[in-house]
C-alpha cells in the first residue's frame, strides 16, 4: 500500500510531493526573491535577521543551512564564521540551489553548496555547531525524521534554528485567509507567472504544525531547551532548541 501525506490541501503518494514540490520551486526559483519580498512586504528579511542574531556564529564555528535556497542565511553565516569557519549551503532542489551558489559567489563567497535531502543528511554525527532551516520544513514529508537528522548532525552544545510560517493570531485569521487565497495567488500570476505554485505556498502553511506543536516535534526529536519566538503576531516563528 502507498503512503500518502498532504501536498497542500491535497493527498498525494509520499513520492509524489517531493515531485510536486520541486516542481513549485523550480517554477520559482528566478523569482523567489522578488515574490519574497512582495508576499511579506519585506518583512522575511527582519525574520532572517532576528534568526541570525539568535544564532550567535562565531569565527571557526561549522553551520549547516539546510532548505537553504538563494543563500539569506548562509550568506551572513560564511562572513560570520570567517575563513577558519565552515558553511555549506543545502537545498533539496536543484534549481534553487544554483542560483543560492550564484549569489554566494557574486559575492565572492566560496563556500561549499550540496543537493541533499534533509530527511537524509550526508554528514558525520556531532559535526555542526548551528544547523538552520528557514521556510523549508513545511515542504517536507517526514518532518519527524529531518529533524531528528539535523540533532543528529549537531555538536553537543549545538543549536538548531527553524523559522517557518506558523499560526496568526485569532484577530489577524480572517484577513490572512483572504490576502493567501486570493491576493497571494494573483501576485503569483502577475509577478511570476505562477498562481498555482503561489496556491500551494498558502496551503502549506495551513497544514504546517502550529508553534506547540512544532515545539513538541522537536522536544520529542531530542532537542533540549526547545522555544519559540512568535514574530508579526505569529505570520512567522522562529523555534530554537539545543542538543544537549
Amino acid at each position: 500500500m502507498t503512503n500518502t501525506t498532504h501536498f497542500g490541501y491535497k493527498t498525494v503518494a509520499e513520492d509524489d510531493k517531493v515531485k510536486e514540490v520541486a516542481k513549485v520551486f523550480h517554477s520559482v526559483a528566478a523569482k523567489y526573491d522578488v515574490m519574497n519580498d512582495v508576499m511579506s512586504g519585506g518583512l522575511h528579511r527582519l525574520w532572517k535577521m532576528f534568526t541570525i542574531a539568535n544564532a550567535g556564529v562565531r569565527p571557526g564555528f561549522k553551520c549547516l543551512d539546510i532548505a537553504g535556497g538563494t543563500g539569506d542565511l548562509a550568506k551572513v553565516f560564511a562572513k560570520q564564521a570567517g575563513p577558519s569557519g565552515e558553511v555549506w549551503l543545502t537545498d533539496i532542489n536543484e534549481s534553487m540551489l544554483r542560483v543560492g551558489r550564484d549569489r554566494l559567489l557574486n559575492r565572492g563567497l566560496l563556500t561549499p553548496t550540496l543537493l541533499c535531502d534533509a530527511e537524509k543528511l550526508p554528514f558525520p554525527d556531532n559535526y555542526f555547531d548551528r544547523v538552520s532551516v528557514a521556510f523549508g520544513l513545511r515542504n517536507m514529508t517526514h518532518k519527524d525524521q529531518a529533524l531528528a537528522e539535523m540533532r543528529r548532525v549537531l555538536k553537543p552544545g549545538g543549536k538548531l534554528l527553524v523559522l517557518e510560517f506558523s499560526k496568526v493570531a485569532a484577530p489577524l485569521q480572517k484577513p490572512y485567509d483572504l490576502y493567501s487565497f486570493k491576493i497571494l495567488p494573483w501576485m503569483g500570476q502577475k509577478i511570476a507567472g505562477d498562481a498555482d505554485s503561489y496556491r500551494y505556498l498558502a496551503e502549506s502553511i495551513r497544514m504546517h504544525p502550529d508553534q506547540e506543536t512544532l515545539k513538541t516535534m522537536m522536544e520529542q526529536a531530542g532537542l533540549e531547551r526547545v522555544q519559540y519566538y512568535n514574530l508579526t503576531a505569529g505570520v512567522a516563528a522562529l523555534h530554537t532548541g539545543i542538543k544537549l
